[in-house]
């Protein structure tokens, strides 16, 4: 550098930063194009505001300025959210690929909320403690949308039916996929129960509820770990196994924008309380509860 500091550039040195000859700094400055000014009739260019007036040129978003969230909703699949995104015309798409698969789209920004449905063993709780590990100093909010019964699909022969985990042993059961918060929650249930999950004849894995039970329904399958409601629809036997808390993670800013926000207008719509009201297995009462809120 020339002994001017850091304040001011030469017209060599801001030649030199934006590779371009003498003589192109010299038409730029004449043109009023870049930041200047004449001292003892040199040209010296404010370093502050050279790179200010660089930096208004650059195409895309600003480095630290978060990648705007695409308006997808991302992870587990539920038949009543399913129907009330299209219902409610929001305008969102859908990427239901299983709860952990969500929380990794969403901490990747590439949806405006996720579903998920996690037991944490050592809190007894639902989604909060994965939630805040994960995106406590984040502008994120964990919103309550259902307990939902969840257990055993069955089909076949009643007298041959399992009434429970124990009776899994050399079944036709059919999974989840590794990602999905149901696959997690029956592995830790077998594993509480002492079932080695090696003892279940596992079909090829379902990628949703709604596959899981139909897995079942067809015959592919003697069990599904499911949903009552599911269950119910088909006019399939459930055995219930235990209630979990299904929510909804947002981010904060686009909560507001007006896809979420038609959305949650429609979940406090008459049509949707008569839809959770004629599935069995639904309780809506702490709809809308914030669980967490972050940043």
């Amino acid at each position: 550098m020339s002994g001017l500091g850091d304040e001011y550039l030469t017209t060599k040195e801001l030649a030199e930063l934006l590779h371009l000859k003498e003589r192109k700094v010299y038409d730029l400055a004449a043109s009023g194009q870049v930041p200047c000014s004449r001292a003892t009739g040199k040209l010296l260019f404010p370093r502050q505001a050279v790179e200010a007036w660089i930096a208004s040129k650059s195409s895309g978003p600003s480095p630290s300025a978060p990648a705007e969230r695409p308006a997808v909703f991302l992870g587990s699949h539920d038949p009543l959210l399913e129907w009330s995104l299209r219902e409610s015309r929001c305008g969102l798409a859908t990427y239901f690929d299983g709860s952990l698969d969500g929380l990794e789209r969403f901490a990747g920004r590439e949806g405006a909320a996720s579903a998920l449905h996690l037991y944490s063993a050592g809190d007894e709780d639902w989604n909060t403690p994965a939630v805040r590990s994960r995106f406590g100093g984040e502008p994120v909010a964990l919103i309550e949308f259902a307990w939902r019964e969840r257990g055993l699909i069955v089909g076949g022969d009643g007298n041959s039916r399992p009434q429970g985990l124990d009776d899994l042993r050399g079944r036709r059961v059919v999974p989840r996929q590794s990602g999905a918060g149901s696959q997690a929650l029956l592995e830790h249930l077998l594993g509480a129960a002492g079932v080695p999950l090696t003892e279940l004849d596992l079909i090829p894995a379902a990628r949703s509820e709604r596959d899981a039970a139909v897995a079942v329904l067809e015959g592919d399958a003697d069990v599904a770990f499911g949903l009552r409601g599911l269950a119910d629809q088909y006019r399939l036997d459930f055995v219930p196994i235990c209630r979990e808390r299904f929510d909804l993670l947002v981010d904060r800013r686009a909560w507001f924008d007006e896809p979420l926000q038609t959305l949650n207008r429609f979940f406090h719509s008459r049509e949707f309380a008569g839809r959770a009201a004629g599935l069995r297995g639904y309780d809506i009462d702490g709809l809308g509860r914030v669980h967490f809120n972050g940043g």
